[in-house]
């Protein structure tokens, strides 16, 4: 039975190579997938689903009027899985549609994504996958200033924390750390003052 999965984790957990190596191992099996992206995030360009390691996959661009069950339904073929990334940049009717796509269709979605922004609130799409998933996990990584698991991204601006601003700024490792919760709150500027 098809199930929502949401995989959350902080900036530079491994999502995104997560999402390459499922559709990896579906293909591998000649299983098709479909892969999509939000629109918002051009880093690379947009609709590429692309790691910080290099590995890149072009995918569909999902803005805010996509209708997600839709571009599934007018496949030339049936998916053995959608694998979304930046999915907390979805918006309510867009979790809503991947329920359907789930439970209407019996086709499995995994969706992938930041659960918190840079002030440590919800992100839409975040929200409403973790109210409707059927399985939720969380994808882990080390706190950028010490070895405690990070929970927190921290937006960075020359390397020093900014905590008010718009909710949505793209970037990677020059605007966001991943941070645990002592060093969102008590931030040290460079790694090498770490002394605990």
């Amino acid at each position: 039975m098809a199930q929502l999965f949401f995989k959350y984790g902080a900036m530079n957990s491994g999502k995104t190579i997560e999402i390459l190596k499922v559709a990896h191992n579906y293909e591998e099996q000649n299983k098709p997938v479909i892969i999509m992206t939000s629109g918002i995030d051009d880093r690379d360009a947009i609709g590429v689903v692309s790691s910080r390691i290099g590995l890149r996959r072009n995918g569909i661009a999902i803005f805010e009027e996509t209708n997600i069950l839709e571009v599934v339904n007018e496949l030339d073929y049936e998916p053995a899985c959608v694998l979304l990334d930046e999915a907390q940049f979805l918006t309510k009717d867009h979790i809503i549609q991947l329920t359907k796509i789930v439970d209407e269709l019996n086709i499995p979605v995994m969706a992938f994504g930041l659960k918190n922004d840079f002030q440590n609130e919800l992100f839409e799409g975040s929200k409403y996958l973790l109210l409707y998933a059927d399985k939720i996990e969380e994808m882990k990584t080390i706190c950028w200033y010490c070895h405690k698991k990070a929970i927190m991204n921290m937006r960075v601006v020359d390397g020093k924390p900014v905590y008010t601003g718009e909710q949505i700024q793209i970037g990677g490792n020059e605007a966001y750390y991943p941070v645990c919760r002592k060093h969102y709150h008590h931030p040290l500027i460079t790694k090498d003052n770490l002394r605990n």
